[in-house]
């Protein structure tokens, strides 16, 4: 093939149908020889690659690193403002639910205390008050509270929602005959409820225990009135009704003057005004049980009338209203207090240790309240607040008739309960 070449082209002659042109500059172009001579293709010849293209190349992978760069640094601000972010959403989520688990009112003056706060204030909890089936109480000392009283429950589940319980309820109102909650602690898993010290510890150590000094007649008739007037306050003076759903001599404490304080609020319920009775699984005391829990029916105010009346039987005989009396055959206490209660005799179920030392009138008057209070039908028992009317006397009492369920229990020899419940405080 012929190749003319000239100072700045390349021509292709005879059969070659395009033009070539090679530049100073290294620029190459292709034409079709024949036709418009349009341009077909043009590139820069590799040969002629000058210094400004490799400065070209030099700032592109400079300006890539630089990229790489900027990208690691975003993605890395990115990822701690993403940790911080997710940090402050469980934070927030975690404070929104205490406060929704534990709503106070505005009027609350309970404080949050710390777990080191409390193993402080009872020498790594070191002198034990009781123990029950939700945790232990202890002795503490809290500086500006003086002596307090401190249970710790034993495990999240079960002791959680009692821990919510207490602080729902007796969080939020105040009485002079009940137990006043100062504070608490809810650290990771730790549950722990801080109340006034009491120190004639509870109601139940006096009436069964042989090592305490005996309760006088007046002493009894002002427990039991308290204690009416407390459940009274709970039932019909609160913003919503507080079912107790526990009450037992162990659940009733005495201060330095024996003035009774109704306390552990673990397996209290909160009836709404709209409701006039709630499903709860039967968890309290046997022997305090109302019918109609045992029965699985909606339990109301009227389950605490019933287990008041129980423990005011306690109250006058110092006698377990589990027992049984020897009486021609084994008779169940409660029935036969029923009986002596419509026969007129009351003061053979006053306590023996009394030795005959009570005022008759008063004493007829609260076997009667008891016996009005265990009263199978719930429209058949008093209000709490009859109760403190009645024991006050300015309202009077007739005679009740005899329990129906109660009744059964005559003459049993199978009559058998837990003489030992369990003691939370």
């Amino acid at each position: 093939m012929d190749i003319h070449e000239d100072e700045d082209s390349l021509f292709l002659p005879k059969n070659s149908h395009f033009y070539v042109r090679l530049y100073s500059d290294g620029t190459v172009t292709v034409a079709k020889l024949w036709g418009c001579g349009t341009v077909l293709w043009s590139a820069q010849d590799s040969r002629h690659e000058n210094s400004e293209c490799k400065q070209q190349i030099l700032d592109s992978k400079q300006e890539k690193s630089y990229s790489k760069i900027k990208i690691v640094v975003l993605i890395t601000v990115m990822g701690m403002l993403t940790v911080m972010l997710v940090c402050l959403v469980l934070l927030w989520r975690s404070i929104n639910k205490l406060s929704k688990e534990l709503p106070l009112s505005s009027t609350s003056s309970l404080k949050i205390f710390s777990n080191m706060q409390l193993k402080k204030a009872t020498k790594i909890f070191s002198e034990k008050l009781g123990e029950g089936g939700f945790g232990c109480v202890y002795k503490g000392t809290l500086v500006g509270f003086s002596l307090v009283a401190l249970k710790r429950l034993k495990c999240i589940g079960h002791g959680e929602k009692q821990f919510r319980a207490e602080v729902q309820t007796i969080g939020i109102i105040r009485h002079i005959n009940l137990v006043r909650l100062f504070g608490f602690c809810a650290e990771g898993q730790k549950r722990l409820l801080v109340y006034e010290y009491m120190e004639n510890g509870s109601l139940s150590s006096h009436l069964f225990s042989k090592c305490l000094a005996i309760l006088t007649w007046d002493l009894r008739y002002r427990i039991a009135l308290g204690t009416a007037r407390g459940l009274a306050y709970l039932h019909e003076e609160c913003k919503e009704c507080i079912i107790h759903c526990d009450m037992k001599p162990d659940n009733v404490l005495l201060d330095a003057e024996f003035c009774p304080k109704i306390a552990d609020f673990g397996m209290a319920k909160l009836l709404g005004q709209d409701f006039c009775g709630a499903l709860t699984t039967m968890q309290g005391t046997i022997g305090y049980l109302a019918p109609e829990w045992i029965s699985g029916l909606p339990i109301t105010h009227k389950t605490d009338v019933y287990s008041y009346g129980m423990m005011l039987l306690e109250i006058i005989s110092g006698r377990r209203n589990s027992e049984k009396i020897k009486e021609g055959q084994l008779t169940y206490f409660p029935i036969f207090a029923a009986i002596k209660v419509n026969e007129g005799d009351a003061m053979c179920l006053v306590d023996s240790r009394l030795e005959g030392q009570a005022d008759g009138e008063q004493l007829s008057r609260a076997c009667r309240i008891a016996c009005w209070c265990i009263q199978d039908a719930e429209d058949d028992r008093p209000m709490m607040g009859q109760v403190v009317h009645m024991l006050e006397n300015v309202m009077d009492v007739e005679t009740p008739p005899i329990p129906r369920s109660l009744e059964n229990y005559v003459g049993m020899e199978d009559c058998s309960y837990s003489a030992e419940p369990d003691n939370l405080f």
